[in-house]
């Protein structure tokens, strides 16, 4: 087996014409770029992360989605990154409310990481992602205020994909 490290600016190409992964480095963000699958015919990545130095990973690609009608309305997200904004309908206080995000990169023996990013009262809501099956995770949402909250919060995820 040949190892072959990129050149600053160079993009290796691994695979076939048809399917193949892209790789390169940036010397002046120190930042190793991994790109794959790209189809030679539509040309678009359907994944790509990041590594800066220091182990900082970054998942590019992040996709979002709005609950329609209510906390407990589901949404479909094909992606390992993104930003969901949950409907603003009043969650009681000690209340929890369960949604189901339908999602293809989701594997049965996958890690959902999904936390309270943004918008809402801080420290407010406790959220987790469970029953986690091949393409759907329930996330749910819990109010520790005390008191009723009408916020739609946005929560972000990222699926980690584990060995089977």
């Amino acid at each position: 087996m040949t190892t072959r490290v990129p050149q600053d600016g160079e993009v290796l190409r691994l695979g076939t014409v048809e399917k193949f992964c892209e790789i390169w480095y940036d010397v002046s963000l120190n930042i190793l770029h991994i790109q794959a699958p790209t189809s030679s015919t539509s040309n678009t990545p359907v994944n790509s992360i990041d590594i800066a130095a220091g182990g900082k990973v970054t998942f590019n690609g992040r996709a979002t989605e709005t609950q329609a009608t209510n906390k407990s309305t589901g949404v479909t997200l094909n992606n390992r990154a993104g930003a969901i904004t949950m409907n603003n309908e009043a969650l009681a206080g000690a209340a929890e409310v369960t949604f189901i995000v339908t999602n293809s990169v989701v594997a049965a023996n996958d890690v959902v990481i999904v936390n309270h990013a943004s918008a809402g009262t801080s420290g407010a809501y406790l959220v987790d992602a469970n029953a986690i099956g091949a393409g759907v995770v329930s996330v749910t949402v819990s109010n520790v205020s005390g008191g009723s909250l009408s916020e739609a919060i946005v929560i972000n995820f990222l699926v980690l994909g584990t060995a089977t």
